[in-house]
């Protein structure tokens, strides 16, 4: 069985949330105008039309216009514009 399977199941066994014991990324989006991601790697690119961010197995990329960091915590990054997309790579 794969560490992340047993980590999984673990979480469920615990009641754990999996975004907690996996260390997934969690977005949350206020209409296309906001994200929140919480779990992050930290900022791989940022201009006003895209903005990439590490996250446990890869990078979420986020385009539009008008793109601006609003918070950037340990924990917690806040994208504000017109978002178009947000992909998973």
């Amino acid at each position: 069985m794969a560490w992340r399977e047993w980590k999984k199941r673990l979480s469920e066994f615990l009641e754990i949330p999996n975004d907690v014991m996996l260390n997934l990324p969690r977005v949350v989006l206020m209409g296309n105008l906001q994200a929140f991601i919480e779990n992050h790697r930290g900022v791989l690119e940022y201009t006003p039309q895209i903005v990439r961010v590490g996250i446990e197995e890869g990078e979420l990329e986020i385009t539009g216009e008008k793109l601006i960091l609003r918070n950037i915590l340990p924990d917690e990054i806040c994208v504000e514009g017109m978002i178009k997309t947000i992909t998973f790579k």
